[in-house]
């Protein structure tokens, strides 16, 4: 076999085409019916359902740098439903069973990998919490339950069982937990969406937003301004500021979110493992390397640094759990920044502006959002305006009710 790939690698008569995927740059048309600013997992994917289950391809996606190349290429490609509400838990559930049939939809192999998710605790007070979440999870068809030491050995063999002060007694299993290549999904939304006629126009920065009678009439670039029926925000981490240019304010702080990853091992770790009181999460590729990620920087910032105190709090709390790697070379640190909100629930919906429809506050969790969130906004813009039943509780105005959804620790790792 690796001889025949090297064999078609190599002959002369193959040839790549660079067009292909994606369509060559064009120039803005003047006038689009949705502007989709983002070209994010998001906004890939909501141009796709837009395109091709709602007939609706005079869409142009605006990205500022290249496509996926925000969160959705600084994540660590964990997709899971495991949540605290029965709101979130609903959401995520429907988004799992539509990223195990992505690769036939788009005929393109996302590689999604489901091996399940392990969040241990370590306190009686976690136990409680976990019994709970396991019922409510369960409730809404997710497959989540508490199990003993016991089982937990027999999952993660090489897991360090006593961790310092904080023995483990027991552990959240999320049979569903999984992960796939972000960049994939990216790419597979995009060509999906691009072969139905939605333009991608990358390097394409959105400067200001033109809004006259209470709706956005035009969106100005750096290539020039062009007219619109709707826009749809999708911008992540940058969520507020570009809110502000269309007149109000999101109820929303921005934080750096820090990951690294080891040099390849032999295969060691099937499931991932997270603990919320080390505050660090731990997950092996397919490559074999080790992803080691946590909770968010406690400051607000908008920039994707890395920085030593986060690398060597994160590493002390991955040897805590799995002692041997002190012995593992770290090979790369990345960030992205997340877009975080009061009750740690994203922002769908309708906005102050009227044609100008919101999918911001992911915070941690945006990638495992991607295809329901797509499908959702989609449904939104061709609608008129009309929420969809699913996202109704992430509505902007819940803050002024107090009906907030409240995920605060649903993380795999503290906030």
């Amino acid at each position: 076999m690796p001889f025949s790939l090297l064999k078609y690698g190599l002959n002369k008569h193959y040839r790549f085409d660079l067009d292909a995927d994606l369509p060559a740059p064009s120039a803005l048309r003047s006038k689009y019916d949705v502007v989709i600013i983002g070209g994010g997992g998001h906004g890939v994917a909501t141009a796709y359902y837009l395109a091709k289950y709602h007939g609706i391809t005079n869409v142009a996606i605006l990205e500022k740098a290249y496509l996926g190349g925000g969160n959705t290429a600084r994540n660590t490609a964990v997709i899971r439903s495991n949540y605290l509400t029965s709101e979130g838990v609903r959401f995520y559930t429907e988004s799992i069973k539509m990223f195990k049939e992505l690769s036939n939809e788009f005929d393109f192999n996302i590689m999604y990998s489901e091996r399940g998710q392990l969040t241990l605790a370590h306190t009686d007070a976690t136990v409680r919490a976990f019994r709970q979440r396991a019922e409510v999870n369960k409730h809404f068809g997710g497959r989540t339950e508490l199990i003993d030491r016991r089982d937990i050995r027999s999952l993660v063999p090489s897991l360090n069982m006593n961790p310092g002060h904080l023995p483990v007694l027991a552990g959240l299993w999320h049979k569903d937990g999984a992960t796939a290549r972000h960049d994939a999904v990216a790419w597979g939304y995009a060509k999906g969406a691009t072969q139905r006629g939605v333009e991608l126009h990358q390097l394409t920065e959105v400067k200001d937003l033109v809004v006259e009678g209470g709706k956005v009439t035009a969106v100005k670039t750096n290539r020039g301004t062009v007219k619109c029926g709707c826009v749809v925000q999708a911008v992540s981490g940058h969520s507020s500021l570009l809110a502000a240019k269309a007149g109000f304010r999101l109820p929303i702080t921005t934080y750096p979110l820090q990951a690294m990853v080891t040099q390849p091992v032999k295969p060691f770790l099937d499931p991932l493992v997270s603990s919320s009181a080390l505050h660090c999460y731990v997950q092996q590729t397919s490559r074999g390397e080790v992803v080691i990620g946590g909770g968010s920087d406690p400051y607000p910032l908008y920039n994707s640094r890395s920085t030593l105190d986060l690398k060597e709090s994160l590493l002390a709390s991955a040897i805590e759990m799995f002692p041997f790697m002190a012995n593992l070379r770290l090979m790369r640190q990345w960030a992205g920044i997340t877009d975080m909100t009061p009750d740690y629930s994203p922002v769908m919906g309708l906005s102050p502006v009227e044609n100008y429809y919101l999918d911001a506050g992911w915070g941690t969790w945006g990638f495992k959002a991607t295809p329901i969130c797509g499908q959702s906004m989609a449904q939104l813009v061709a609608s008129g305006g009309k929420v969809p039943d699913l996202i109704a509780p992430f509505a902007m105005d819940r803050f002024d009710s107090f009906r907030q959804v409240n995920e605060m620790g649903a993380t795999a790792a503290s906030h």
